[in-house]
């Protein structure tokens, strides 16, 4: 039986799906081949299906297991739920700081006596050299990074440790990596390639147009009026039966508009990571139970899990980048029926976004940390650098996966070890420029969001046109395509001419790659009359009047 057919017939057999979809196939295929993939799909798709098969086809060949980074100990255990309802009880474990030591020892044993097919981890897990070690000895089949744009996304300042995860693959004998994500942008997927060390990935994208989504944006000059209409338009939301998601900025808003929207008489609840385990845990479980009308949140709540009925999705914050817009208003209407994305925008919010942003390198602790490392003359753990500068163990951290990515470090088994000759001066300042360099794309990215709060033009274009997929035709599903019937406009000739722009230049289509003299290699994202945006390498997303492009030679084909 070819590996098609018998993938299949698992799949039908003990996963339940009698059928797959467009790309799970070649996902699942490709791994048990032994290739990298990078499977872009939203929740519900059908990601996990594309690594738990192959797992599982793998593990009743050899009888060993795949190991599963993922961030979140919820999503950990909604992943076991579901195969051991699939699979029966102990296909699954999960080691993470939710279980007893003792729970955590027969996770292990069971591991290693060939019973289990996945074993998950958390990031910070993986940061220890003894479980490293330990894996080391499984000969694992498959190295599976769910939300995978963390490695890009969340860098040096969220999660440190998920930048470490290319070492530790290397450290278990490089097995094909799964790299899954829900939202990826054609840069995030080229970091999320180079930090895992994938070679030659499968990528898979699949998904990205959610039709069945409206999409709108409420503009504001005054904080209190957008206080105001976001607890009335959820309100308004709720009261017509659905169940919805509202994401801010700040732990303090989310408990605030929890607040108001209680006194409006909804199930509301207020979810963020300065609450308990224990009630982050109530309020997850009661979300999937229907038991809120809606939950007000940071950021977190709401990855990886699939609930079908999300009727809205309300930003009250703008978001960070439209990466992360895109993949929490993905929680709506997953079920397929018509669902409402919101995001009430002021300009004034931007300064926030910014300070939350990736901080500028500190040249001081970098400095620190090097001068030990030298003054050590031999590689040395990150707890006996924390120890010996004063620092947190997440910034130690933070500061080595920048100092890598300068070329001045390199992470082996044994510990941090310099790597360049050069003056201590030079390593920093080049960990500087390259610290800067991100910077600037992060705020590119912010300016991104901007725009798709502010243009008068079909927003799902906009919003398929940063991840660097072309809609020649408006949508007529959001409030900019709404209002240019309202006023009599034909979205329709609009968009033709619009394409009619892009095409009358050939020199630069979308998703070529172009050079310009000061800012480097580039690629074109997206045409808007005469406006075209470009993603350039070392200082992000660019936008461009094509007429000046032309006539002042700016741009050439790379």
């Amino acid at each position: 039986m070819s590996d098609d057919l018998a993938l299949g017939a698992l799949a039908a057999s003990s996963f339940s799906l009698p059928s797959l979809r467009d790309g799970q196939l070649k996902g699942m295929t490709a791994l048990v081949e032994g290739r990298d993939v990078l499977a872009v799909m939203p929740t519900g798709y059908g990601k996990s299906a594309t690594y738990q098969v192959a797992a599982r086809y793998l593990h009743n060949a050899t009888g060993r297991p795949a190991v599963v980074v993922s961030p979140l100990i919820a999503l950990q255990e909604d992943q076991l739920d579901g195969l051991e309802e699939d699979l029966g009880g102990g296909a699954a474990v999960a080691i993470n700081s939710s279980h007893s030591d003792s729970e955590v020892e027969a996770a292990w044993q069971a591991a290693e006596s060939g019973e289990v097919t996945y074993l998950f981890l958390a990031p910070e897990q993986l940061a220890k050299q003894e479980t490293v070690d330990r894996l080391a000895k499984l000969g694992i089949t498959l190295f599976v990074v769910d939300e995978a744009h963390c490695v890009s996304s969340w860098g040096h300042d969220f999660r440190p440790d998920y930048l470490n995860l290319g070492h530790v693959r290397e450290r278990l004998g490089n097995p094909p990596v799964a790299a899954l994500t829900a939202t990826a942008s054609p840069p995030v997927r080229d970091e999320i390639v180079e930090r895992l060390g994938m070679t030659n990935p499968l990528l898979i994208v699949r998904g990205f147009d959610r039709p069945n989504i409206s999409l709108e944006v409420v503009r504001h000059h005054e904080d209190k009026a957008k206080r105001r209409k976001v607890v009335e338009q959820v309100s308004e939301l709720a009261a017509a039966g659905g169940i919805g998601l509202v994401y801010a900025a700040t732990r303090k808003d989310t408990e605030k508009y929890a607040e108001k929207l209680a006194k409006a008489g909804l199930r509301a609840a207020a979810y963020h990571a300065g609450r308990s385990p224990a009630e982050r845990e109530s309020i997850h479980e009661g979300f999937l139970q229907d038991q809120f009308d809606v939950v007000v949140a940071t950021t977190a709540f709401g990855m990886g899990i699939d609930k079908p009925n999300v009727r809205f999705v309300v930003h009250a914050d703008i978001p960070e980048s439209l990466d992360a817009y895109y993949q929490e208003i993905g929680r709506a209407g997953r079920d397929g029926e018509p669902a409402t994305a919101i995001l009430h925008y002021r300009a004034e919010d931007l300064g926030l976004r910014k300070f939350f942003g990736t901080h500028a390198p500190d040249a001081e602790a970098l400095t620190a940390l090097l001068k030990v490392l030298k003054s050590a003359g031999a590689p040395a753990s990150k707890s006996a650098l924390a120890e010996l500068t004063g620092f947190p163990p997440r910034k130690v951290t933070g500061l080595v996966n920048q100092l890598e990515e300068a070329d001045a470090v390199v992470l082996g088994k044994r510990g941090v070890r310099l790597k360049s000759t050069s003056k201590l001066s030079t390593l920093v300042d080049r960990a500087i420029e390259l610290g800067q360099a991100r910077q600037r794309i992060d705020q590119s990215r912010l300016m991104m969001i901007r725009g798709y709060a502010e243009t008068d033009t079909c927003r799902r274009q906009f919003l398929l046109g940063y991840f660097g997929e072309d809609r020649p035709e408006p949508c007529g599903h959001c409030d900019a395509c709404s209002d240019a019937t309202n006023r009599g406009d034909d979205a329709s000739i609009h968009g033709e001419e619009a394409a009619d722009d892009a095409v009358a230049d050939q020199q630069f289509p979308v998703q070529s790659s172009v050079i310009h003299k000061e800012w480097g290699p580039g690629l074109v994202m997206r045409h808007e009359d005469d406006v075209m945006t470009v993603l350039f390498e070392q200082e992000g997303y660019k936008t461009l009047s094509r007429t000046a492009v032309v006539e002042n030679e700016l741009l050439k084909p790379a």
